[in-house]
Parts: structure tokens; sequence; C-alpha cells
């Protein structure tokens, strides 16, 4: 009986066009991750609150689907913060079991810790995927998107403002009785489509980083755009009554010193930025709404100078600096083990006690330490500060090149990725996606003409050649191909 006949190989032609076709699937699941950061509250206050603790977790597939394809198409990180991530991740985990096994039941072990462990770790090999996936005009585009839905988030918060703190408008995620936080003079702190206010925070800095590109870099969104979206961003900064939505805000604006110490031509762009600034500034202060929300959060920062008594930019410094200090001050309390993973979020407080509450410390940095201990804990702590200066460093660098997108996307969110919440599904959303789209701002990018006379690609420098015009020089790398890289080591 004759052998059975192989079927041919695959050609290479019908592998690139089913690779292409995961790549096309892996960015749709990319915009996927986008739209339920931006609407996941909208589900667990208004449309399906009933299964608001299912919902929490609504991105959980997404990401692991993105991670499958990737796995297939050979583009997942792979990486020393990826061994180093896993590892981590790995004994953190082992130690939680060990150290929760005399106390609670397997189910409870089980569902705390894997809380834990997709707060702290499952989502974070995403920064790498879109940052070396997603393309420069990409990143531009959710920036549209980003600025066009700042417009109806800041009425959706004006409305929120407005209503009594019972109103539907204001409900918090699942069914129970809780309100939103308190902002004083009766009002609450509007969180728009999201589960809390700390959603508004960074949906506001990253508006205000896709605002401040847009008035430096003429032609990339349209005047109305601009114009409508810093007059929303002051509304919603207005009425937000939150400190931490103005604190993440100037942030982003303080970007704009580094690229006018690196990149002085970008001041030849500041006066259109200023005049967005006070055109939208000045319609916005005819608005009454904005005048009683101006009000309420000058009251909050003079009620928190007097309490602390300092002054209010040293109370803005002490919200920076003490969730570090916070934190590294339980490295000496904290068990070797640590208190288990998961244990610190408001998830894993949910499974032990039914209520969300903070069972070890409110700062991210005390959670991490007190949760795994003083060894793993730091590591990780440790891991997240490196990846951070990795991040701002690479951004450094393009910003020399030219490409500023990525320094001021870096600007809205560092703090996030550095010692923002994990356990609050929302920002550990912004603070992964925002760092991804800031490796991502430089892909394929071409630096402005106006800067430096002739289009480059920034991804990786250009060695000139000796006595070569410039002219010659853009024939001769007008058409280089572009490099993907394999992550931060790459670059």
């Amino acid at each position: 009986m004759p052998p059975a006949l192989k079927s041919p190989p695959s050609s290479p032609e019908a592998i690139i066009s089913a690779d292409d076709k995961t790549l096309k699937n892996l960015k749709r699941l990319i915009w996927l991750y986008f739209w339920l950061l931006i609407f996941e509250g909208t589900f667990r206050k208004w449309v399906l609150p009933q299964f608001s603790d299912i919902l929490l977790v609504i991105r959980d597939p997404v990401v692991m689907a993105i991670y499958y394809l990737a796995f297939k198409v050979r583009v997942f990180p792979r990486n020393a913060y990826i061994v180093a991530l896993a590892i981590i991740a790995l004994f953190s985990w082992l130690a939680a079991l060990l150290v929760l096994m005399p106390y609670l039941a397997p189910k409870q072990i089980f569902l705390v810790s894997a809380f834990g462990f997709r707060c702290n770790f499952l989502h974070l090999p995403l920064i790498f995927i879109i940052g070396k996936l997603v393309t420069a005009e990409e990143v531009k585009k959710f920036g549209w998107w980003v600025l066009a839905g700042m417009i109806p988030m800041a009425l959706l918060m004006a409305i929120q403002f407005n209503a009594s703190p019972d109103s539907f408008l204001n409900r918090t995620a699942g069914l129970g009785e809780s309100l939103q936080i308190d902002a004083g003079g009766g009002k609450i702190r509007p969180a728009g489509t999201f589960s809390f206010v700390s959603g508004v925070v960074s949906y506001s800095a990253l508006a205000a980083a896709y605002l401040l590109y847009g008035a430096l870099r003429r032609g990339v969104y349209r005047n109305w755009l601009l114009y409508s979206a810093g007059f929303a961003l002051l509304i919603a900064i207005s009425v937000s009554g939150s400190r931490s939505t103005l604190l993440a805000v100037m942030m982003v604006v303080s970007s704009m010193l580094a690229i006018i110490l690196v990149r002085p031509s970008a001041i030849n762009r500041f006066g259109r930025t200023l005049l967005i600034v006070a055109l939208a500034l000045g319609v916005a202060s005819q608005v009454p709404l904005f005048k009683e929300g101006v009000q309420i959060l000058s009251n909050r920062f003079s009620d928190a100078a007097e309490a602390g008594e300092e002054s209010i930019a040293g109370g803005l410094f002490h919200r920076v600096v003490g969730a570090f200090t916070e934190g590294l001050g339980h490295v000496p309390h904290a068990p070797i083990g640590g208190y288990g993973l998961g244990i610190g979020t408001n998830g894993g407080a949910k499974f032990l006690t039914g209520q969300n509450t903070f069972l070890l410390a409110e700062g991210e940095w005390g959670r991490i330490i007190l949760e795994s201990g003083p060894i793993l804990g730091l590591a990780f702590v440790i891991w997240r500060t490196l990846l951070t200066a990795k991040i701002g460093l690479v951004s450094f660098r393009l910003l020399r090149r030219g490409e500023i997108l990525p320094t001021i996307l870096f600007g809205a969110g560092f703090m996030s990725l550095l010692s923002g919440q994990f356990g609050q599904p929302t920002s550990l959303g912004f603070a992964v996606f925002v760092c991804g789209l800031c490796l991502a701002a430089a892909n394929r990018e071409m630096i402005a003409p106006e800067e430096t006379g002739t289009s480059t690609p920034v991804g990786r420098p250009v060695r000139r050649v000796a006595r070569r015009s410039r002219f010659a020089e853009q024939l001769h790398t007008s058409g280089a191909p572009h490099r993907n890289s394999d992550g931060l080591t790459d670059r």
C-alpha cells in the first residue's frame, strides 16, 4: 500500500496572508480594549448593574485573546522586562498560596490570589504589544476619538454635577445604594462614563496630551475639534471636584518644559497653544456651571491646606511624593511572605468580606509591599520604576530627534504606571494603554519638516554619509525599511 501523500507546505504568500489577517485581528482587539476601557463603567452602572462584578474583568478575555494571537504570529514580547515580570508573578502567587493556606478555604485562596495576579501582572505585557503593533498614524487616530469623546464626556459630567447625589446618573457600579464621592457643597465628583472619578482623572490627562499635541502640530486635528475639546476639558476639570484631575493635567502641561528646552523650535507653535487655552478659558468663564465648579474645587484645596497647615502647592507635592514614602515605610513591618497576593485590592476584600474596602493600605506601593512582602513586593515596585524610567528615556531620545508626541503621552501616563492603583481596573487599563501608545508613537513616524528641513524616520537614528548633500541624504533615507523592535530592549 503506497504511503499516504503529505499535504504540500503552505506557500509563503499564504503564510503572509494568514499573518496579515491575524495582525489585523490583533489591532481590532486593541481597539476593543480601548472602547471597553471607556465604556466599562457604563455597563456596570446603568446597563447591566446586576453583573457588575463580572464586568469588572470584562477586558481580561480581550487581553488573553491578544496574547494568544501575539504568540501565534510571534510578536509576543520576549525581553528582560517580561522575563523578570514572569518570575516575580510566579513567586508572588506561590507565596500567596503558602501564606493564605492556613487561614482560608481553597476556593477563597484561588479567587483572591487570582484577582491579585490579574491586577498586578496580567495586563502589563500589553504595553509592549501596543508599542510594537500600533503605528504612529493609529496613535493619532486614537487621539481623535479621545478629543471627540471629551465633548460628550464633559456634557455628561456637567449634568451629573448638577444632579442630586442620589440621581440615577450618579449611581455607582452594582446594585448597592452607595454614592459617588462627595465634593462638597452638596455636589458629588462626577464619574462620566466610568465607575468612579479615577477614570475621569486618567481620561482628562490623555485628552490634555492630545490637545497639547494638536496645538503644537499644525494640521493633525481640525481647529473645531481642538477648540471644542479644550473648552470641554476645562468644564470637566472644573466640575470634577477632584484635585487629582487638575494635578494629572498639570503633569501633561509640564511636559512643555522639556519640549521647549530640548526642541526650541516648538516655541513657534506655543502661541497657538496659548490662543486655544485663552479662548477656551474665556468662553468657559462665562458659564455659571464653570464658576460654581471652580469655587468648589478651590474650596477643596483651601480646606486641605488649612487641615494640613500647608500651601496648595505643598499639598500637591505631598500627594505625589507621599505615595512613594508612605509605601516604603511599610517595608520594615511587612511579613517576609506578605499577607497574600490580592488581599489589599478592593476585589480581594469583597471576596473575603463582601465589601469593597482597603484591608491593607490605600496607597499602591504600600499595598504591593504588604501583599507580597519586602522582597517580592520591592522587586515589583522596582520593576515598575525601571520600566517607567525606560519609557521616559525612550521618549526623551525621540524628542531629541524631533518627535514630541511620546514625551507628551509620557506626561499623561507615567504616574499611572509608577504608582497608579492597579487594583482599580480603570486605572490599570489607562496605565497600560497610554504607556503602550507612548512607545507606539514613534512607529514609522516622520520628523516634522519645519523642524529639520527634511523628513527622516525616527524609529532609528540615521547615519549621515560624509560629503553627501541633504537632498541626496533624503533620497537615500526615504525608502529605508522600518525595523520592528521586540520591545524596549531594542529601542
